[in-house]
């Protein structure tokens, strides 16, 4: 599939927004609008690195279109760990607590990112409380289903695990 890459005259382009997906569907359009303004929008071409396992992070990645994956390299060889798509997000662990990625974000095709920092997704919060909570709730959300995702994928490995050996 060939990407299309807008172009500066298109007004969706110039003047990106953030769609009523992921984190902040919770968000009316104004404040959205709002947001926007507190961190940046990035192109990232096909193959591109976003995110390079090993580097510190303590940014938020709100994937606007376009599909990535998180990889990780083992002995040579590439694991893939999820595809990213519109509306998902990355590093929300990073913005509470900064540390270094635990893997590779990639670019499939053309992509279309916002990326706010800590700081940025700070000074939203004092400049719009209301607004500013409404968001930490959804990246909390999207937290709490990701840590049980993970605990529910552990279960079953562990439940695995107990019915081999009890045949073994």
């Amino acid at each position: 599939m060939t990407a299309v890459i807008p172009h500066m005259s298109n007004p969706e382009f110039s003047t990106p927004e953030l769609p009523a997906l992921g984190i902040v569907a919770a968000l009316d359009d104004d404040d959205r609008r709002l947001l926007s303004d507190y961190g940046e929008f990035l192109p990232v071409q096909a193959e591109a690195d976003l995110i390079k396992e090993g580097q510190e992070q303590d940014c938020l990645f709100f994937v606007i279109s376009g599909l990535l994956h998180a990889h990780s390299e083992k002995d040579g060889r590439r694991a893939l760990l999820g595809r990213i798509e519109p509306g998902e997000t990355i590093g929300e662990m990073a913005v509470f607590a900064p540390a270094a990625a635990s893997a590779n974000v990639t670019a499939q095709e053309f992509t279309q990112v916002w990326k706010a920092t800590r700081a940025d997704l700070m000074a939203f919060l004092e400049a719009y409380p209301e607004a500013g909570g409404r968001l930490l709730l959804e990246i909390a959300a999207e937290l709490s289903r990701r840590i049980r995702g993970l605990v529910d994928k552990l279960s079953a490995a562990e439940l695995e695990v107990a019915i081999q050996s009890h045949f073994h």
